[in-house]
């Protein structure tokens, strides 16, 4: 199951009609908000961005700052064994296992844009973020991929590389 943040720090469970309705008290009464299930993916052919906390770390000493991995807005967040940052680059072209079932291609890097100037909190913008990713790490900070075998996802999967 998955759990939403609201803004104003409350966790609900996405099927939790307290979400729905606050969600609901910003459209106007000609939109029609309701919540869908399925077996199997809800997503566009879009790849998956996958990000390490590893990176976050690094990024944070690079910079001289707290670094919120949600500036990434990445699909999945992995611990990696190593305290290397940046180590989902070796990645690329090759394929991960995360939890029991779920297997993505990671395809290529991830390039990065003004988003991540932006605090995910305050909205406050920050470039030195950015202006450090392009110098320092070639405008790159994570990983696409796409999604071979589908399943769920819960925190704390092990992450394996298969290949």
């Amino acid at each position: 199951m998955v759990d939403v943040e609201t803004p104003d720090g409350k966790t609900l469970a996405i099927d939790d009609p307290a979400l729905i309705d606050m969600l609901r008290a910003n459209l106007d009464q000609k939109h029609q908000l309701t919540l869908m299930r399925s077996e199997r993916a809800l997503t566009d052919c879009r790849p998956v961005s996958i990000f390490s906390l590893q990176s976050a770390r690094q990024l944070a000493e690079e910079t001289g700052m707290d670094m919120d991995k949600r500036r990434f807005r990445a699909n999945v967040y992995v611990n990696l064994t190593s305290d290397e940052g940046f180590a989902e680059n070796e990645f690329v072209d090759r394929s991960l296992r995360i939890g029991p079932k779920v297997v993505v291609t990671v395809l290529e890097r991830d390039a990065r844009c003004v988003m991540i100037t932006l605090d995910p909190d305050t909205t406050e913008k920050n470039p030195a973020i950015l202006k450090k990713v392009a110098q320092a790490h070639e405008g790159m900070a994570g990983v696409y991929g796409a999604v071979m075998v589908e399943g769920m996802l819960h925190k704390g999967d092990p992450v394996e590389l298969l290949d």
